[in-house]
């Protein structure tokens, strides 16, 4: 795998044990939250200014209720949906104490019922299966399973009602330092396919050093896959500024997983050096974007996972020393003066460069979404890693505990 640490075979069960603290989970801080169009109170602090409030944010199609979080700490204001779990906006000021969202998304929540899957998955967690499985189909303890087919021939991140589509449980979490929600689904055996009851937690907190930390567990009743992340679009000049070619990205790894011709991996681990997916040093978005390259013709832009260069040789299911949070990436935007590091558990991160953003879709801030007007960096377990035994397992069985973790980190 030329210089690429090796990797685990699928018998491997996916898990993370992050040694650094990931904020509170603790009990709710309170109980019967009234629910009114005006921002609740559901948990604040004197002295740090951490505050985590709710409010309602419209009904779904079917008649569910939707709330809005909204998580303040320090300089940075994070506000997050029940519905998929949506990081609607994310606040922070510039090198000039200039504050602005840097994420993209919708103003209300019809944007996100209409457009967002399919569509660009603005913000949303993703499951139960992030990025492609080949044919929908996979293999699991000599039973085939059939997948719904939302992206060509291929199943895109866990079918067309995945996660992204669902309306989330929240409870709000927290201590004297951190502004915290918990969402909790149950997705039941069969959902879209997959076998297994799953039972999944997201916490999203929020500390004063502006990092936004999310924390993902899940259990199973039955043997199954499971692959979770979440698809926020950045643009640290500011959400609706313009296309981000100019910001530079630092990936720490040597290798990527080439595709083929509809976004699925060869099984390949291909070294980076040479080709316009070396990203080892900070490197302009735009500077090879239009380079004459397959994989760029492929994907019309990047579109494709890299395998993280981890202390741990990329190994899932040890000891706490196997799974540390380790650095992923590293934008940086000379404009704002705002540096964004992704530190995370998992093996892998999807680039991609906001390549089907067609000037269609109005965002939060009123300005419409051109190509690459913002970029996603999505930690994760390889794409169709069930059809690829080379792969790191995705693989989750009953008694097991699939625990992840990523931390999104702003500075300026």
């Amino acid at each position: 795998m030329l210089g690429h640490p090796a990797l685990p075979s699928t018998g491997t069960p996916v898990r993370a044990r992050a040694r650094r603290r990931r904020g509170p989970l603790v009990a709710a801080l309170s109980a019967g939250l009234l629910i009114s169009g005006a921002a609740t109170p559901a948990g604040a602090d004197a002295d740090s200014g951490a505050s985590t409030t709710v409010e309602a944010f419209g009904t779904t199609p079917n008649g569910t209720s939707v709330e809005r979080w909204t998580l303040t700490n320090g300089e940075m204001t994070v506000r997050v949906l029940t519905y998929g779990g949506i990081v609607q906006t994310l606040e922070v000021p510039d090198a000039d104490g200039n504050v602005q969202n840097v994420v993209l998304g919708f103003d209300d929540l019809a944007g996100y019922v209409q457009h967002n899957n399919p569509g660009p998955h603005f913000g949303a967690l993703i499951g139960r299966y992030a990025n492609r499985i080949a044919g929908g189909t996979f293999a699991l303890d000599g039973r085939t399973y059939q997948l719904p087919l939302n992206d060509g021939p291929n199943t895109l991140h866990g079918g067309p009602q995945g996660f992204d589509r669902q309306v989330w449980k929240a409870t709000p979490v927290g201590d004297g330092d951190v502004a915290a929600v918990q969402l909790e689904l149950v997705s039941l055996d069969g959902d879209q396919g997959f076998p297994g009851t799953l039972t999944t937690t997201v916490t999203y907190t929020l500390e004063a050093d502006s990092s936004l930390a999310i924390h993902y567990e899940a259990t199973t009743d039955a043997p199954t896959v499971v692959n979770l992340t979440n698809h926020t679009y950045w643009n640290l000049a500011g959400e609706g500024s313009g296309n981000v070619y100019d910001q530079q990205l630092q990936i720490d790894a040597g290798g990527y997983t080439p595709v083929d011709k509809t976004l699925i991996p060869t099984g390949e681990i291909a070294p980076v050096a040479g080709t316009p997916f070396d990203f080892r040093k900070p490197t302009a978005i735009g500077e090879r974007i239009r380079e004459n390259d397959q994989q760029l013709l492929f994907g019309q832009g990047y579109d494709h996972n890299w395998a993280l260069d981890r202390t741990d040789n990329g190994a899932r299911g040890g000891s706490d020393s196997q799974d540390a949070l380790e650095q992923a990436a590293v934008l940086h935007d000379p404009r704002s003066g705002r540096t964004l590091t992704v530190s995370t558990t998992e093996p892998g991160l999807q680039f991609y460069s906001g390549n089907f953003l067609d000037g269609t879709l109005v965002g939060t801030g009123g300005h419409i979404y051109r190509q690459s007007d913002g970029l996603a960096l999505e930690t994760q377990h390889f794409p169709d890693s069930p059809n690829e035994p080379t792969f790191p397992s995705t693989v989750l069985r009953p008694g097991e505990v699939y625990d992840s973790t990523t931390v999104f980190t702003l500075s300026h």
